[in-house]
């Protein structure tokens, strides 16, 4: 069937902010998506709330809607834009049920608007738990004994039928939200109510438990023509309990027999045509191999994460395949490298993959590191090896954890067999670590299996790593016997790892294993559905495989997985560099391990690396194929930790280099540097030892910041107002010493936070933009709303800003992008930090100003390298914008509720929305609107503000609130405080005063605002219940009075404009003056 001829134009909903459980694979999959869709001549409208994405670039749509996703925003786009057709199953569970809400709605019926790509009551015998179990029990395909409830009373009555533990699911939610495995009635009681309140239909499943059972997932996609592969089988190593975000997995399955495989796929292939999904579907199965009883878990009618790992694991780009079969075609239209064309596909490979998460329990204080059925990873890693043993290890020095091998983490080897065991009774993110010690310790398999429910074959293999690794701790200090050295590499053992064990330098490692002659080999991961494309892997097993060509190339480091502090902003740089590098005419060779990313599509760059960002399979790539240089300033901190061993190694890194990198980073060094250059900095030091630190603090005065030397995203960061708390930091916090120093720094109180993106020629500089953050200093840039153009900041104070920033990028000789954070306090401004590398705001920036900052960049370093003149920084005009981008934050907390959400020094959120409007506060409501948590237009707002946080503003923003009608309710100290400046609030309980109290208030729905400042660690009373009980019932909470402001601003403006027009961001950019 060829494409459809009745549609023209078609929408395409992302997926929104990242999130735990929907990560960067839908920026992936909406990119293919746009792209296989304009190819075919359709005109594309894409909406999504997120800026840090590829997908949301002008040129990825025709139309481009940053708006946040709800139905009412999506109802305007359609009145405006008409579409055609909408496909909604490539921006994750968010576009999956915001199709079915506007269907429900009649918007779809009433503008002519079709669904493709999935039946609307396709997605509901999906994810409606009651309408799956029947379309199951017609295909005589097994499931968990389950009822649906939709109370807590009706749940605990099926838990006492089908006996504890059960299974909660709520219906119609993602990354296991609201749900769990509970093992009594208390347990069960709260979990239900958080499920019920998770669910869209108010509906959760009680279900048998199947802990322990194996759990295997099988890829499929069908087109129009009920034509249907695999694409991949996937093998979850650990067991059901599990999240499958959180799970360590392997393909192609390496202990399931074919006959298991084939009955898996016998079962899969009905659900999909039951279900008449086009696309790619996603199904999970659970497998009992002391029964051989088979049960399907869940199926998933999207393009979803496992989807983004089966298509970079096989080389089958499963978006696009989608995309195109959604727009009519069929599989034996598509070509295929292997047999002519998709529709005789087979999984094929001589090779493993492994997919290891990726977690951040250490930014959450109080966050118990365990795994359950809710999912918790905020990344994940992927790579490829001849062999399990060989996949694993690169698995675990891709991840970013300072680990390069599973031995010696932390002090496990020092702890007793019976603790490990103990340890390892509940599964965490460290796992396969203890596990490891474990076997050191004389373990058997058989013992770990029994407590872990991991499958003995894989512990088996891991013991023999711990087999060959005890062999190789016998030679310490010497080096290895060329056969042990061998066989060490075709394990997967890295060079930093067996330099460890030896106690050797990692140059004198690899200069013994070059000797000998023992070099990475390389071999390729074919590309099914297009002519001519592979991305390539490297192997101690086997033999070289891939050409090179002698075309002038570029390297580009990617990012490596995504976390807090470090996400899909730095993978946008690398993208746009690629691009940039291609249109100059140079072949582009880009190298990452993260499968969620565009950087690792295969048709981003002109070669993929899948490999792991160390010194050692970078340098090999080097080697092999001698690019004019590497580019390492977009990956965040990634490459940067490598940077200075690459150089010595003779790679030429191009555009600013390590040192000047270095000496920003070496606050002694900065400092010096802002001195001669005139420009203030909060007053610093250092400190080696408790006592030094003591010293310091108390000659800046307090309060101070403190925190360790050489972090990405403020880890370890706090704010300390005395004494008490700096020996508390210092005992609790970081292990300090001469090689790893701590700094303090004056905390500048009441400041407002500033920063300025700078690119550069290392002669001249200039200045994109000036972001003005919302919340004031101490709260961590990547968790601030800020705002572009900044709104209060005085003229003379932003032409400083643009003065230090283009003296400071000039003095360093930058080549390339610059982030510098300033503070104004009293009337001056200080500068806090620079950072000579891509930051976070590049794609903000990029798409508020219409300015292609990484572009820009590329051709900048790629200019310096031959020598020659660019005039980009001496044309560049500074613009004059029509409208205000306001970013906002999105963070975790529901996933962790046992912790305080409150913001810091440390950042803790995992993604970001941008709200566009002509005016500052609707820009404002826009955002918040877009992070799922709306600010309400009426009702009653809770203002609960700790006395050092009394200002004016407060003052300023209950007025705002008083004449927006809003009712105000205020705890002891701040009714007080507001009736003194004539403003009536009605008084209310804290939880220790009396009832009712606030949290009563909130569960009854009598608050619809909450703001509340920390009163802060100084105080004896935790009021972090109200910001918890805010969180738990879906209130709109604010921790800071600058926040509270614009938000009373914002409300203004949306109550002002009841009628709000959408535009697209191309209609935004042609108002830029």
């Amino acid at each position: 069937m060829p494409k459809r001829t009745d549609i023209r134009k078609i929408m395409i909903i992302g997926s929104g902010p990242i999130v735990i459980g929907q990560a960067a694979e839908f920026d992936y999959s909406g990119t293919q998506a746009c792209k296989a869709l304009k190819k075919l001549g359709y005109e594309v409208v894409l909406v999504n709330s997120n800026p840090a994405t590829i997908m949301t670039d002008p040129d990825t749509a025709d139309a481009t809607y940053i708006e946040p996703l709800n139905s009412q925003r999506l109802a305007e786009i359609i009145a405006k834009e008409r579409p055609d057709a909408i496909l909604p199953n490539l921006g994750g569970q968010s576009g999956l049920n915001l199709s079915l809400e506007l269907a429900k709605a009649g918007i779809l019926d009433k503008y002519g608007v079709q669904v493709i790509g999935v039946q609307l009551d396709a997605i509901e015998r999906g994810e409606d738990r009651i309408a799956f179990k029947e379309t199951m029990e017609k295909l005589g395909i097994d499931m968990p004994r389950s009822k649906p409830a939709y109370s807590v009373e009706e749940a605990e009555k099926i838990a006492q039928e089908l006996g504890y533990p059960v299974v909660i699911r709520p219906a119609y939610t993602l990354g296991g939200t609201g749900g769990g495995l509970v093992y009594n009635v208390e347990e069960l009681r709260t979990v239900v109510s958080r499920g019920i309140a998770a669910s869209m239909i108010g509906q959760v499943l009680v279900e048998e438990s199947v802990l322990g059972w194996e759990e295997l997932e099988v890829e499929v996609v069908r087109d129009a023509k009920n034509q249907m592969i695999t694409v991949c089988f996937i093998e979850n190593i650990d067991a059901i309990g599990v999240h499958t975000g959180d799970s360590f997995c392997c393909a192609p399955m390496l202990t399931i027999k074919p006959e298991l495989q084939a009955r898996l796929q016998k079962y899969a292939y009905s659900v999909v045509e039951a279900i008449q999904v086009i696309g790619g579907t996603n199904v999970q199965f659970a497998y009992n191999p002391k029964t051989d009883r088979v049960v399907i878990i869940e199926i998933n009618p999207r393009t979803s994460r496992s989807s983004a790992l089966a298509s970079k694991a096989t080389g089958f780009p499963i978006a696009l395949i989608s995309a195109l079969l959604a727009a009519g075609l069929t599989l034996d239209e598509i070509p295929y490298w292997r047999e002519g064309t998709l529709d005789k596909y087979t999984p094929w490979g001589d090779y493993v993959v492994v997919k290891f998460a990726r977690w951040a329990f250490e930014k959450f204080k109080g966050v118990e590191d365990k795994l359950g059925t809710q999912m918790r990873a905020v990344g994940e890693v992927m790579s490829i090896g001849k062999n399990f043993k060989e996949a694993l290890q690169k698995a675990i020095r891709s991840l970013e954890i300072g680990r390069y091998g599973l031995g010696f983490a932390k002090d496990f080897h020092q702890k007793p067999l019976s603790e490990l065991l103990e340890l390892l009774k509940n599964p965490s993110s460290e796992r396969y670590f203890l596990m490891y010690e474990a076997l050191r310790k004389g373990a058997e398999p058989e013992e770990l299996s029994r407590i872990t429910y991991v499958k003995t074959w894989f512990i088996e293999q891991m013991k023999e790593l711990v087999e060959l690794e005890e062999k190789i701790l016998t030679y310490k200090g010497q080096e290895l016997p060329p056969q042990i050295l061998t066989q060490a590499k075709k394990d997967g053992f890295s060079d930093a790892y067996l330099a460890k064990l030896l106690d050797l330098p990692e140059a004198k490692l690899r200069q013994q294993r070059l000797a000998l002659g023992l070099t990475q080999v390389w071999d390729a991961v074919p590309v099914s559905g297009v002519e001519n494309a592979a991305y390539y892997y490297s192997t101690y097993n086997g033999t070289d495989k891939v050409s090179t060509s002698n075309k002038p190339k570029v390297m580009i480091l990617g990012g490596g997985p995504n976390r807090i502090g470090q996400g899909i902003e730095f993978d946008y740089c690398c993208v746009h560099a690629a691009f940039a590098l291609r249109d100059l005419g140079y072949e582009t060779i880009m190298v990452n391990c993260n499968p969620e990313t565009v950087s690792t599509d295969y048709d981003t760059s002109d070669k993929l690396y899948f490999e792991p960002l160390t010194v050692e399979d970078v340098l090999s790539i080097y080697e092999k194929e001698r690019p004019l240089g590497v580019i390492v300033q977009f990956g965040g901190q990634t490459p940067l930790n490598i940077a200075s061993q690459l150089q010595a190694a003779g790679v030429r890194i191009l555009g600013t280099l390590p040192e000047v990198i270095d000496q920003a980073e070496d606050r002694d060094l900065f400092r010096k540097m802002m001195e001669k250059l005139n420009i203030p900095m909060p007053k610093a030091g250092m400190a080696s030892t408790l006592e030094e630190a003591l010293t310091v603090a108390g000659e800046i005065g307090y309060p101070v910041m403190v925190r360790p030397s050489y972090v990405l995203g403020g880890r370890g960061m706090e704010i300390v107002f005395n004494e008490q708390q700096l020996k508390e930091y210092v005992a609790q916090a970081v292990e300090i010493t001469p090689e790893r120093p701590i700094l303090i720094d004056k905390f500048l109180e009441n400041a407002i936070e500033a920063e300025a993106d700078a690119i550069s020629d290392g002669k001249h500089a200039f200045v994109p933009a000036v972001m003005e953050h919302i919340e004031l200093a101490g709260i961590h840039s990547g968790d601030s709303a800020c705002v572009i153009p900044p709104l209060t900041i005085p003229d003379q104070h932003l032409q400083t800003i643009i003065d230090y920033t283009q003296r400071i990028a000039e003095q360093f000789h930058v080549v390339g992008l610059m982030n510098i954070q300033y503070a104004i306090a009293k009337d001056k401004v200080y500068v806090l930090e620079a950072n000579p590398r891509a930051s976070r705001t590049v794609p903000l920036v990029s798409k508020i100003c219409n300015i292609p900052m990484a572009k820009l960049a590329t051709e900048l370093i790629m200019a310096d390298f031959r020598g020659q003149r660019s005039d980009i920084v001496k044309n560049f005009k500074p613009t004059a914008l029509a409208h205000y981008g306001v970013k906002e934050a999105v963070f975790p907390f529901e996933k962790f509720p046992e912790v305080d959400p409150v913001l810091g020094p440390e950042m803790r959120s995992t993604g970001e929305v941008l709200g566009l409007a002509n005016s500052f506060g609707l820009a404002y409501f826009k955002a918040q609107e877009a992070t799922y948590s709306p600010l309400p237009q009426r009702g009653t707002v809770l203002m609960s503000i700790a006395e050092q946080d009394r200002s004016p503003m407060v003052i300023e923003t209950a007025k705002e609130f008083q004449q927006l009608g809003f009712k105000i309710l205020a705890t002891q100290g701040t009714q007080k405080f507001l009736q003194e400046h004539g403003i009536k609030a009605e008084f209310i309980h804290k939880i220790e005063e009396g009832r009712p109290n606030i949290p009563d208030r909130i569960m009854n729905g009598d608050i619809q605002l909450v703001i509340n400042t920390p009163i802060g660690q100084r105080s004896l009373k935790d009021d972090s219940y109200i910001r918890k009980t805010a969180i738990k019932y879906k209130i709109p909470y604010i921790t800071t009075v600058s926040a509270a402001l614009a938000s009373a601003k914002g409300i203004a403006a949306a109550k002002e404009s009841s009628s709000t027009v959408v535009k697209s961001l191309q209609e935004y950019h042609k108002e830029i003056v």
